[in-house]
C-alpha cells in the first residue's frame, strides 16, 4: 500500500462538484489531493477527523480585505482563496508583486479596475495604490464624469493591458459613478468578451430609487451580457437591490433562461460597509433608498452618524473612512425574508465583501498575531461563510448544497476562463491541497457589529496548497502559504 505524507482519516468528505458525500480517507501529497478512499490509506502523518466534514477550501470572489491579518480571519472562516475582484486594482502585476514579495496566507488574485482607470485618466490620480486609493477616491466627482473618446479609449486601453497580464477579469463599481455614459458600460463588457474574461459589477442604483437615472441597474447589467455575449457576474444582489430583490432576481432567472451568462452572489447580512463619501451616501440622496443618517455607523469611532450635519462633517474631513450601511433590519421577518431569498436563490454564490480593517491606532506589524487592539471592522470579514452555511442550511438547504454555494460554484464562474481555478472549489485526486475541515454541530459566526474580528468557531483545520494555516482550531502564524491565481 503507498503510503501518503498526510491522510485525513474517517472524515465525512462532501465535493460538490462531483457529488461524493461519504465517509472517506483523504490523502494529500504535497500541493495537490493524492487519494481519497472509502477504505484507509496509509500515511506518514494520519490526523483523525471521524465525526468532521472534509470539504474544498471555501473561495470568495468578492474580498477587499486582502493583507494578511484580513486573510488570517478569512482562514478562520475556512476561506482558502479570497480574490479582489470588484472593484479590482491597477496596475494588477503591481499588486501580484507586492503580495508575493510579503507573503499571504491564502491564495490571492485581482481583476482590473475600471474605477482606478477612471481615476487616473479623468482625475490625475497617481497611478497604484489599490483599495486604499479606490477608498480614498470613491467621492470625487472628476472620475465621475463623462469622458471624452480619447479618455474612454485610454481607460479601455489600460484594462486591455492588465487582462493581458494575466488579470481575472474587469471590475466595475457603476454604482459609484450612477451618472455613467451606458455606452462606456456596454464597451468595458465587450472589451471583457473580446478578451474571454468576465466582468464583476456593482450595479447603480435602481429605476425604484433613481428614476432620473440613465438606466436601470440590474436591467444594465443583463443588457450587457444579452448584447456582448460577456459573463457578467452581478456583485452583492442583496444589498444593491435590498427590498427590490425579488425583481431582480426574476430578471436574472429570466434572461438565463435566453442563455445570458448572468451569474449572482450575496452575503448574509442586513448591513454594508464602504468610504462615507460615496455619492449615495451624500445626505440628500439617502431617503430615496430608505435610509438616515444614522443608518450608518463610523467605523472608526463606532457611532452611529447623528444628523445631516455630521454626516457632510465626516464626508468632508475623512471621505475614505469606512462605515457600516445598516439597509436591512435583520431581526425584522421581512427583511430577513430578502435577505434569505437573495442568498437561496438558484446558483448564487457566497461572497464576503470583506472590507479592510480599520486600525483606530497606528497599524501593527502585519505579522502580529493575536491581532492587537485597535483592530474594528464588519463581521462579514470574519464570519460570512460560517454564517452563510448556519442560514443556508436552517433554510433547508441541505449541508452538501450550502458547502457548493462557498465552493463550486463561486469556482465555476472563474473556470471558463481562468484555468488556474480547475483545482480549486472541489476535492478529488489531482484537485489543489485547499481543504477544510469543520465540525458542523459547532460552525457558528462569532464576529458582530460591536466586534466584526471575532473568528468563527467550528473551522478545526485548513489547508492551503497542502500546508496548515489552521491547525486544531488555532492560526499558525508562520504559514504563508498562499499562491497568486492568475487568469
Amino acid at each position: 500500500m503507498a503510503e501518503y505524507p498526510l491522510v485525513l482519516a474517517g472524515g465525512r468528505v462532501i465535493d460538490p462538484d462531483s457529488g461524493l458525500d461519504a465517509v472517506a480517507d483523504v490523502a494529500l501529497d504535497g500541493d495537490a489531493v493524492a487519494a481519497i478512499s472509502t477504505g484507509p490509506l496509509a500515511g506518514v502523518e494520519r490526523i483523525d477527523v471521524r465525526g468532521l466534514v472534509v470539504c474544498p477550501g471555501f473561495v470568495d470572489l468578492h474580498s477587499h480585505g486582502q493583507a494578511i491579518p484580513e486573510q488570517r480571519l478569512q482562514a478562520l472562516d475556512g476561506v482558502t482563496t479570497a480574490l479582489e475582484l470588484e472593484a479590482g486594482t491597477l496596475p494588477v502585476a503591481a499588486a501580484y508583486a507586492a503580495a508575493a514579495a510579503q507573503g499571504r496566507p491564502i491564495n490571492y488574485g485581482y481583476a482590473t479596475s475600471w474605477a482606478l482607470a477612471r481615476m487616473v485618466e479623468l482625475a490625475g490620480v497617481p497611478v497604484g495604490g489599490g483599495t486604499a486609493s479606490v477608498l480614498r477616491n470613491l467621492g470625487d466627482p472628476r472620475w465621475q464624469a463623462a469622458a471624452s473618446a480619447t479618455q474612454r479609449a485610454a481607460v479601455l486601453g489600460r484594462l486591455r493591458a492588465d487582462l493581458d497580464v494575466g488579470a481575472l477579469g474587469i471590475g466595475v463599481l457603476a454604482g459609484y459613478a450612477p451618472g455613467l455614459d451606458p455606452d462606456e458600460y456596454l464597451a468595458v463588457a465587450a472589451l471583457a468578451a473580446e478578451a474571454g474574461s468576465p466582468t464583476f459589477t456593482h450595479a447603480r442604483p435602481l429605476v425604484e430609487v433613481d428614476p432620473r437615472l440613465p438606466v436601470d441597474g440590474a436591467e444594465e447589467i443583463v443588457r450587457a451580457a444579452g448584447e456582448t455575449g460577456a459573463a457578467m457576474h452581478y456583485c452583492h444582489v442583496n444589498s444593491t437591490s435590498t427590498r427590490h430583490v425579488d425583481r431582480v432576481l426574476g430578471l436574472v432567472e429570466r434572461v438565463r433562461a435566453q442563455g445570458s451568462a448572468v451569474t449572482t452572489e450575496a452575503y448574509p447580512y442586513g448591513a454594508g460597509s464602504t468610504a462615507i463619501g460615496a455619492a449615495f451616501l451624500a445626505p440628500e440622496r439617502l431617503t430615496a433608498q430608505g435610509l438616515r443618517p444614522d443608518s450608518l455607523t463610523y467605523v472608526r469611532t463606532g457611532e452611529r452618524v447623528a444628523d445631516a450635519r455630521r454626516l457632510e462633517q465626516l464626508r468632508a474631513e475623512d471621505p475614505g473612512g469606512l462605515v457600516l450601511v445598516h439597509f436591512l433590519d435583520e431581526d425584522d421577518p421581512a427583511d430577513a425574508a430578502f435577505l434569505h431569498r437573495a442568498l437561496l436563490f438558484d446558483g448564487t454564490a457566497v461572497a464576503s465583501d470583506a472590507m479592510p480593517l480599520t486600525w483606530t491606532g497606528p497599524a501593527p506589524d502585519p505579522m502580529t498575531w493575536p491581532l492587537p487592539p485597535g483592530a474594528v471592522g464588519h463581521p462579514r470579514g470574519a464570519g460570512t461563510f460560517a454564517r452563510a452555511v448556519r442560514m443556508l442550511t436552517g433554510a433547508g438547504l441541505g449541508l452538501p448544497e450550502a458547502i457548493a454555494r462557498c465552493t463550486s460554484v463561486p469556482a465555476r464562474v472563474l473556470r471558463p476562463a481562468v484555468p488556474a481555478m480547475a483545482g480549486k472549489g472541489r476535492i478529488g485526486a489531482g484537485s489543489d491541497a485547499d481543504v477544510v475541515v469543520l465540525d458542523p454541530d459547532r460552525l457558528a459566526d462569532r464576529a458582530t457589529y460591536a466586534d466584526g474580528t471575532l473568528p468563527s468557531a467550528g473551522i478545526v483545520h485548513v489547508l492551503v496548497n497542502g500546508t496548515a494555516v489552521v491547525r486544531d482550531g488555532r492560526l499558525v502564524p508562520d504559514a504563508l502559504p498562499g499562491r497568486p491565481v492568475r487568469r
